[in-house]
This record gives C-alpha cells, structure tokens and sequence, in this order.
C-alpha cells in the first residue's frame, strides 16, 4: 500500500508550474529590479551630462558673466552662484531634487592643473575645494562640474551602484573649456 502512494505521489502533477514559479520567481525580480535601477543610474547620468554641457554653455559665451540671470539686462559680475543654480535647475526637468545638487565652478590658467576627479574621501562626498569662479575674461579655461548623490534602491543584489558609505551613488558631470571672447 505504501509503495502503490508513493508511486502516485511521484506522477502527481497538480501544482508542478505553481512550484517552478516559485524557484525562478525570486531571482527572476531580483534581476529585473538590477537592470531597472542600473538603467535609472545611466538615465539619470545622461541627463546630468546634458545639463551640465547646456549650463557650461552659459559660461563659455560670457553669458553668465555679463548678465542678469532674473531680467537677461546687462549686469557687471554676472549670475550668482546660486542664480546659476537655477540655471542648471532649468535644464534638469524634474528628475533631480534640485536643494542636492552641488555645483563646482572654477577657472585654471592653463589646462595641466585641472582636477576633475570625484571629491570622495572616505566614502563621503567632500565639499571642501567646492566654489564658484566663472572666469572673467575671454581665453580663461573654466571646469564646471556639476555632483547629484542618487539614491540606489536596491544596493543587495551583488551588483550594488553606490561608491559613498550612505549608500548612494556620486553622479557627476564635467564640461572643460575656454571662455569664448565675449565683450
């Protein structure tokens, strides 16, 4: 009697596909939520760059250096740091929380001392050598970069997208060049 149950048990096929599902189903999302938040990242880094390349624009025709950022009239000194803030903020169209974006103006005589590597120390996002120089003259070489940290929504996957310590991702953009002669 026990073998003739047993016999019946192993041919029993009611709920095969129910228990296959549910071996595949876990790594299945699992893999799934990966690629989204890792197409997320890209996404959201190609619309950082673009940004960044539309803001430095600004800076590179002497825009920003010579006019009002609230009425476009001509203005000595040019935008403020946070007036090109809202510049950036402009070209970013909801995307990004625009109070976390950090942006890093400066200007270099030549193009040998330029850094544009990402201001992490000890997992956390340095601000120390952040600031806002525009570059007053025409020839002047300016590096505009611009930092967003994303949060990363799913960091145990194996394949985890942050690079700071609070689990979040750097995002950066840069955009080097000579000011164009502008007066």
């Amino acid at each position: 009697m026990q073998g003739r149950l047993a016999r019946r048990f192993v041919r029993q096929q009611d709920g095969a596909a129910a228990v296959e599902f549910a071996l595949v189903a876990a790594p299945f999302l699992a893999l799934t939520f990966a690629i989204l938040e890792t197409a997320m990242v890209f996404f959201a880094g190609q619309t950082l760059e673009a940004a960044t390349a539309d803001s430095a624009r600004l800076i590179m025709t002497g825009t920003a250096q010579s006019t009002d950022y609230t009425t476009g009239a001509p203005k000595v000194g040019g935008f403020s740091q946070d007036e090109f803030k809202k510049a950036v903020c402009a070209r970013i169209y909801g995307l990004f929380d625009c109070a976390n974006i950090t942006v890093n103006v400066q200007t270099y005589a030549s193009f040998s001392p330029v850094n544009t590597a990402l201001p992490i120390t000890n997992g956390q996002f340095s601000t120390t050598n952040i600031g806002y120089s525009p570059g007053q003259h025409p020839g002047d070489i300016v590096v505009v970069q611009l930092y967003y940290q994303w949060p990363t929504i799913v960091p145990n996957l194996g394949n985890n997208l942050a690079n700071l310590s609070n689990g979040k991702r750097l995002l950066s953009a840069t955009a080097v060049f000579r000011v164009e002669p502008y007066k």
